[in-house]
């Protein structure tokens, strides 16, 4: 048998410290006298009730002859009431009595504090950082027990304006990625930051708008529009320069690039601008196809060293559809 990879190893690290900090090595938890199956058996009701013995066992991965054992103990203490069902008498559904909600509130009450207490000490982004690992991590054991082959991703929403940290992050996802791909590194990062920040003053302009991709309140994507900040031109005169079109790995299969250049090009066309351009590096094939398929054409191509390295640049233009 194969060892296991040290990002394996790591995994379950963490999953020992979690249980064990989480107090799931104890014959109670959450501060009550009560077994985990038992704690999380009344939370499931406090959330979901009514719900049959099966039902509550398949939530919590539990045979039925331990939840006939778990309920039976519930059930004497006073905390679940049964009553039957209207539509099925050999059914009998579950519900909390009045003291197993006082007893699950105490719960929460525990629970919370101690998840405060952890975020306190970590950047709001660590927080949103443990939230999506958690969610992804748990999404893919459960996949793994049902047979699954595959989760489904998350998709992030797409959101116009400025966000704050919207300069620093759109700034990080291009010179992370432009720095393993081509490997630029300061001048470039340099660039793009003082781009966006010079363009974010221009965003109360009508012409000019900035779309973001969030997931679980991070900034995974971006895509701007920028028609300066002249006055008003003819309509044939309105070229729309495409700009800083980025995803993060989070968003890549999602569909989430096809819906930013969606809504970037929806605006071109409402703003009334005849032709919408962009530029961008040779050899970046899945958003050339991206492009071509949203009606963009292979226009201009030319050597440049304006980046701090010397690229193969491409530029593409897609001209409105009522004027093409």
């Amino acid at each position: 048998m194969s060892s296991p990879s040290p990002l394996v190893d790591q995994i379950r690290n963490e999953s020992r410290k979690l249980v064990r900090e989480l107090g799931f090595m104890g014959a109670t938890l959450a501060g009550s006298d009560l077994a985990p199956s038992a704690v999380h058996a009344l939370i499931e009701l406090d959330l979901y009730a009514p719900l049959t013995a099966a039902q509550l066992g398949k939530t919590l991965n539990l045979e039925k002859s331990s939840v006939s054992r778990l309920l039976a103990k519930l059930i004497e203490r006073g905390d679940i009431r049964e009553s039957p069902s209207p539509t099925d008498a050999r059914e009998k559904l579950l519900g909390l009595t009045a003291s197993g909600r006082k007893q699950v509130a105490a719960i929460h009450a525990f629970g919370s504090a101690q998840v405060q207490q952890a975020l306190r000490l970590l950047a709001p982004r660590e927080q949103s950082q443990v939230v999506a690992g958690l969610h992804s991590y748990g999404q893919a054991l459960e996949a793994c027990r049902l047979g699954h082959a595959q989760i489904a991703a998350a998709i992030p929403s797409v959101q116009r304006g400025y966000r704050p940290g919207m300069i620093g992050r759109i700034t990080e996802l291009h010179a992370h990625y432009y720095s393993r791909l081509v490997g630029f590194g300061q001048f470039f990062e340099q660039r793009v930051a003082a781009g966006l920040a010079e363009f974010s003053e221009r965003l109360d302009h009508p012409d000019n708008g900035i779309w973001l991709a969030v997931l679980d309140e991070q900034i995974v994507g971006s895509i701007a529009i920028d028609l300066g900040d002249a006055p008003e031109h003819p309509q044939a005169d309105k070229s729309a320069h495409l700009r800083w079109f980025i995803l993060d790995e989070a968003a890549r299969g999602t569909g989430t690039g096809r819906l930013l250049l969606k809504a970037a090009l929806e605006h071109c066309d409402q703003v009334g601008a005849a032709s919408c351009y962009l530029w961008t590096f040779s050899g970046l094939d899945a958003a050339r196809h991206l492009y071509e398929a949203f009606g963009f054409r292979l226009v201009a191509e030319q050597p440049a060293a304006q980046w701090g390295k010397t690229v193969l640049e491409q530029k593409f233009e897609r001209r409105h559809p009522g004027l093409a």
